[in-house]
């Protein structure tokens, strides 16, 4: 059963604006931190941003100031905001919750390229 669908990625000039969507199952949602992760090539995943149930959010060095994470909690839906991408953000981006108790099996992800 798919749990997480994510989608909004694509090729992007440098400086340029994209928004990622995430699709979650309620078991996975729920009142549950969720954030978005990166991965580039065979690296492991990395968190660049969570959001708290409350909307209170956290992000990465990298990205601060520059991406914004909310959450639709009546959609059981999450979406990244980035703007001013760089060449650096190009990676493949999931979503799930942030505990790995509630965690979910990760979805396929969203590719954002990022061309300078």
């Amino acid at each position: 059963q798919v749990q997480l669908v994510e989608s909004g990625g694509g090729f992007f000039q440098t400086g340029g604006s994209a928004k990622l969507s995430c699709v979650v199952a309620a078991s996975v949602f729920g009142g549950n931190v969720m954030g978005w992760y990166r991965r580039m090539g065979e690296e492991d995943r990395k968190l660049v941003a969570r959001i708290w149930s409350s909307g209170d959010t956290m992000y990465a060095d990298s990205v601060k100031d520059r991406f914004t994470i909310s959450r639709d909690n009546s959609r059981n839906t999450v979406f990244l905001q980035m703007n001013n991408l760089k060449p650096e953000d190009t990676g493949r981006y999931y979503c799930n919750a942030v505990s790995p108790i509630v965690r979910g099996p990760w979805g396929l992800g969203t590719q954002v390229t990022v061309s300078s």
